[in-house]
């Protein structure tokens, strides 16, 4: 085509407009700037959607509203930024009318690269946090995946409907009294193990070795058999054998469970703990590794479940908290070990310094040892300061993993409940 005429229409959406060539060449390297050179159709078409020859008219399928900052920048030769648009939109429109981020206009250019930076930590952000996430496959998906498996079991619809009410609370009504009178027993445990730790509540026999109260007795028993019952109900009717063995939650059931049976086979087999020895201290331990029972209600408990997937994604922020700590306390411990070690105060060597740096970087303060002298109580009160600064530092990041785990398991159990509600 030829511009003799030194006019051309524009379409953009509906928007239609009329710009001199002249204005369109001082911009050659723009898309409206190069169809001033094209000579042939095959050319247009590679700059613009369609064109009439007839009405010298040009059409592009874009956004209208941002046009009318294109001709304004045409008109003036500055650029600004179009505020309904987010950042990324922005700059494919410019990108697409081959104008240049150089043609900002000074009262924009600032806004705009602050809001760039920003989606760019927001980017990092996220970066940062899929890559401290297992890159496994969609759960939603490996869940009715699972779910499948039980049109091949016999029985698999009942087995099916069982597995969903032992495993979602908010299956059904049975789902939420199982899960009740599960958390009852776990609560009913644990206080079963601290009332046995009284002294009023402990049975000596002839040979001063401590029995336990019958009725706490009998409760303990009790409890184990209800655990066992959870435990291989969940492993009979688990669509995936394999997969349950490495469930976290699954376990934490099966690690509270076999401590009374590892006590009871060795008290069976060769006696009370007076006559083991070591062994009977490792039995000991063993028994106390009931206080485990506590984390079975993180199987009832979806903020439970998504603080332990926190803690087990915010692996870089937390080694990162450790080690500023350890970096503070070792500093912090030297310098109070320099300022009193003179004043018989307890810090008479750097160990037993990190004790009190310790407590004073996590801000805890037993004030079981002071410093005495101005040197060493302006390092305790730099030791707090940095404390505190250390310890905020990562607090958002964890905060922002622990909404999205939250939102995330949310999301699974409505799932679950979907697929056998479905079925």
């Amino acid at each position: 085509p030829s511009f003799e005429e030194d006019v051309i229409n524009i379409n953009v959406g509906g928007l239609r407009r009329r710009l001199s060539s002249s204005a369109l060449s001082k911009f050659p390297d723009t898309r409206l700037g190069r169809l001033l050179s094209c000579d042939s159709e095959e050319s247009i078409l590679q700059l613009c959607d369609d064109y009439d020859v007839s009405a010298r008219e040009f059409y592009f399928d874009r956004n209208p509203g941002f046009f009318l900052y294109v001709l304004h920048f045409y008109q003036t030769g500055k650029l600004h930024v179009m505020d309904e648009l987010c950042v990324f939109s922005f700059c494919q429109e410019i990108e697409y009318w081959g104008i240049n981020e150089f043609f900002l206009d000074s009262c924009c250019s600032y806004r705009y690269h602050e809001r760039k930076l920003e989606s760019r930590h927001y980017n990092w952000d996220e970066e940062s946090e899929v890559s401290s996430v297992d890159t496994s496959p969609d759960e939603i998906s490996d869940i009715n995946h699972d779910l499948l498996r039980y049109s091949t079991l016999r029985c698999g619809n009942v087995r099916k409907r069982l597995w969903l009410t032992m495993e979602n609370p908010g299956y059904s009504i049975p789902s939420k009294l199982f899960s009740f009178v599960s958390i009852s027993v776990v609560l009913v445990s644990i206080a079963t193990m601290c009332i046995h730790s009284m002294p009023e509540y402990q049975e000596v026999d002839e040979n001063g070795n401590v029995l336990d109260e019958p009725i706490l007795h009998k409760l303990e028993y009790f409890c184990i058999s209800w655990f066992t019952f959870e435990v291989s109900s969940r492993l009979l009717l688990s669509p995936n054998p394999r997969k349950f063995f490495k469930h976290p939650l699954n376990l934490i059931d099966i690690v509270s469970v076999l401590p009374f049976y590892f006590t009871l086979l060795v008290d069976v087999t060769m006696g009370s703990d007076s006559e083991l020895g070591n062994l009977g201290k490792v039995v000991q331990v063993f028994r106390l590794m009931r206080i485990f029972r506590v984390l079975k209600l993180a199987r009832h408990s979806t903020g439970l479940r998504s603080l332990g997937a926190t803690l087990k994604h915010s692996y870089r922020e937390v080694g990162i908290l450790l080690l500023y700590l350890a970096v503070g306390v070792s500093v912090f411990s030297g310098v109070a070990y320099t300022a009193e070690k003179e004043e018989d105060v307890g810090f008479d060597t750097i160990p037993a310094c990190w004790w009190w740096g310790t407590v004073s970087m996590t801000t805890v303060g037993y004030g079981d040892v002071v410093p005495v002298t101005v040197a060493g109580k302006l390092a305790a009160s730099g030791c707090i300061l940095g404390g505190i600064l250390v310890v905020a530092l990562p607090i958002t990041i964890i905060f922002n993993k622990f909404s999205h785990f939250y939102r995330k398991q949310k999301a699974l159990e409505a799932a679950v409940r979907n697929s056998g509600k479905k079925d």
